[in-house]
């Protein structure tokens, strides 16, 4: 049973995702691939642009390629390591920013929707639950 809710909740985010992933797509300036690239460097919080290769299974040359068609496109700019001069650090530009908060809005609703169906303490217990399971389990592994 735990298991078949949980799946359902995740398909609900996954199918929000990919419909704006699609909304963007449709505007003509991503690609499909483009976006899960976006959504990857996002995700990764400052990726090297050797982490973002290895992440997506991809060559140091093709991973170079995405990243500087997101660039000129302006959504990732590559800022020099503090740490070590030669390596770059990938970061999502306000544009990306900009265009990712449409997930923001479902987010929302389903945050007042939460607050409006349970009570102060089941939405504590809820946060706690979704604490650890971040922190705990998924970081874990």
């Amino acid at each position: 049973m735990l298991e078949k809710e949980f799946e359902r909740l995740y398909y609900k985010f996954r199918a929000n995702y990919c419909k704006n992933l699609f909304a963007s797509v449709k505007e003509g300036s991503l690609s499909a691939t483009d976006s899960y690239c976006l959504e990857v460097i996002f995700l990764l919080d400052g990726p090297t642009v050797n982490e973002f290769a290895d992440y997506i299974s991809t060559s140091l040359p093709n991973a170079s390629y995405r990243i500087n068609k997101l660039i000129e496109k302006g959504y990732v700019r590559k800022q020099v390591s503090e740490y070590d001069k030669r390596e770059y650090i990938l970061e999502v530009t306000d544009e990306f920013l900009n265009r990712y908060g449409a997930n923001t809005s479902f987010n929302s609703k389903l945050m007042a929707g939460i607050r409006e169906q349970f009570t102060d303490d089941e939405i504590y217990v809820l946060e706690g639950m979704i604490k650890r399971i971040v922190e705990d389990i998924m970081e874990n592994k």
